[in-house]
């Protein structure tokens, strides 16, 4: 199906009935909310010191004179056709803050903050390999729905993942970093190409590695929940080099493409599902900390969040809303499934008011 006819379809198919029975999690990891509604930053498309001496022919196609037209460059998709379907909220200059509530900013605590509706910052002080110490929403959803371990799946690009998604090893289908699979011939070529193609990260892969693992395991098991975690726009930034980061973040735009497609052409999940895009935690807002994050960097508190589907009214970005917070995330997607969030113990947040 072509691109056009695809959207035109989406405010009466996929995002259609009031009610979603199936929910799909995207995270893009320390993607900034300053690229997201700003598109390239000014402040670093011309610094030698950010990994942009050679990047002149990326700079000049993503440059414009606003950023309602710099974000649409750097993320075609996303603005020109995902986000008038649903709510985009964390464009600070707007009025519009989405805040992480954990004290340490960095990437566990903010996952674990999303997957289970608080933060834990007595037990998860970095990113420690340490199995989290409470039940996820993904582990809750799988008994209270009665799914089989395939029905709810992980797949994300960093090798952390197998501890943050399960407080029982073994509870969810979970395949992250270079982790092999061979349940299918697309899997086992995909497990060795990630092997043939490494990043420059040893517990991180290619986001493409990961985002078609879960796509063929979508095709294959047309999972209630699915969770796609990618990476890349963290590591590059990491590593200084923003014309990395934004190359990545054009590819999870690419990504998010692919997704919705999929989601249009698949009666499983077509006007069926809930679609829900954020990131794990902010970054620095200058020259000195675009690159960092934790809980001395100021501004790395502030992330964004997209929710699209059944129910979701089709405001496109929101502006002067009240504040919400990472812990909100998982009360919201229970709260859209027609599930009592206050039934999830221990969980903090509550639902985000939807219009």
């Amino acid at each position: 199906m072509k691109p056009i006819a695809l959207l035109a379809l989406l405010c009466c198919s996929v995002f259609a009935q009031d009610r979603p029975d199936r929910v799909v999690l995207i995270t893009a990891d320390g993607l900034r909310w300053q690229e997201l509604f700003g598109g390239i930053d000014s402040a670093l498309m011309n610094q030698k010191a950010a990994g942009m001496a050679n990047a002149a022919e990326l700079q000049k196609k993503l440059t414009a004179d606003t950023p309602e037209r710099r974000r649409e460059l750097l993320m075609p998709f996303f603005w020109s056709k995902l986000a008038p379907k649903g709510m985009v909220l964390g464009n600070v200059t707007k009025g519009s803050s989405v805040q992480v509530t954990n004290r340490y900013r960095v990437s566990y605590p903010g996952y674990s903050e999303i997957l289970t509706g608080r933060a834990q910052d007595e037990a998860l002080r970095g990113n420690d390999k340490i199995q989290n110490p409470s039940q996820t929403v993904l582990e809750f959803l799988r008994e209270r729905l009665k799914l089989s371990k395939n029905e709810v799946a992980l797949f994300g690009s960093w090798d952390v993942f197998p501890f943050i998604g399960e407080s029982r090893p073994g509870s969810i289908y979970i395949n992250s970093g270079y982790m092999n699979a061979d349940e299918s011939p697309r899997m086992r070529e995909l497990s060795e190409l990630q092997f043939r193609m490494r990043t420059p990260w040893d517990s991180v892969r290619h986001d493409y590695v990961t985002l078609s693992m879960a796509l063929d395991h979508m095709r294959r098991h047309s999972p209630r929940v699915t969770y796609i975690a990618q990476g890349e726009t963290d590591d590059w930034a990491h590593d200084r080099r923003y014309d990395r980061t934004l190359q990545a973040v054009q590819d999870f735009d690419e990504s998010l493409k692919e997704v919705v497609s999929f989601l249009e052409s698949t009666p499983a999940y077509r006007g069926r599902t809930l679609l829900v895009i954020t990131s794990d935690h902010g970054r620095g807002s200058t020259l000195e900390d675009w690159h960092g994050h934790g809980s001395k960097v100021a501004g790395a508190e502030q992330i964004w969040l997209a929710l699209f589907g059944p129910g979701v009214p089709q405001t496109g970005e929101a502006a002067k809303t009240a504040p919400a917070f990472q812990r909100d995330i998982a009360p919201t997607i229970l709260n859209r499934l027609g599930l009592d969030y206050r039934e999830y113990k221990g969980a903090t947040g509550t639902p985000i008011e939807l219009r």
